[in-house]
């Protein structure tokens, strides 16, 4: 089961400070962290949405790392994609796999996926027993839904006004945060769905 799905900047924001990075989106699947863990089952409903925004924040910085590393070390030079070139840029994104501790920030082990395409970094967390070719799949395939039909990379893209767009990708894609096996006619009518939907 995926545990959380992020979008976050990877690039330098003129009100970040760093080596910061902002989360533009973020969803979580499953049970509340908080509630199952005894030390924190005290919180405030307040509280425990703060803590679970700090994990977020902790993943998007510990990918933003990995990213920044990964660019550094292939020496390749970030070149502004053109519009209608998303399906390029997610191929020549960067991309790779880590694995968080128990405490770090998640109570159990997870998996991290990332894809880093230009300024932008797509994050899955899952559980270690999952497919990473499959949550791999399903990562790629939801940028670049993201980066087509919302043009994110476009000049003035505004992610958090779409919000409720990425959800909709996310209940089709990711249905409560379980990954799919998806065959040809499958992937089709489902591109077909989301596409019907976008253009409202």
């Amino acid at each position: 089961m995926v545990r959380c799905f992020l979008i976050h900047t990877v690039c330098p924001v003129s009100v970040l400070s760093a080596g910061d990075t902002r989360v533009l989106y973020s969803r979580v699947f499953g049970p509340d962290e908080a509630l199952l863990c005894q030390q924190h089952r005290e919180l405030s409903s307040e509280d425990r949405r703060l803590l679970q925004k700090e994990k977020i924040s902790v993943v998007a910085r510990q990918v933003w790392s990995a990213i920044s590393l990964s660019r550094e070390a292939s020496g390749r030079l970030l070149v502004d994609p053109a519009p209608g070139q998303e399906a390029a840029a997610v191929q020549d994104a960067d991309s790779g796999v880590m694995r968080l501790r128990a405490g770090d920030p998640f109570t159990g082990e997870t998996v991290v996926l990332w894809l880093g395409v230009h300024s932008l970094a797509f994050t899955l967390v899952c559980e270690p027993h999952e497919n990473l070719l499959l949550a791999e799949g399903t990562l790629r395939n939801l940028s670049q839904h993201c980066l087509e039909s919302l043009h994110m990379l476009g000049p003035g893209s505004e992610v958090l006004l779409k919000s409720s767009r990425i959800d909709v990708l996310l209940s089709r894609l990711l249905p409560h945060g379980q990954l799919l096996f998806l065959n040809h006619r499958f992937t089709q009518s489902l591109e077909k769905d989301v596409a019907s939907f976008l253009l409202k």
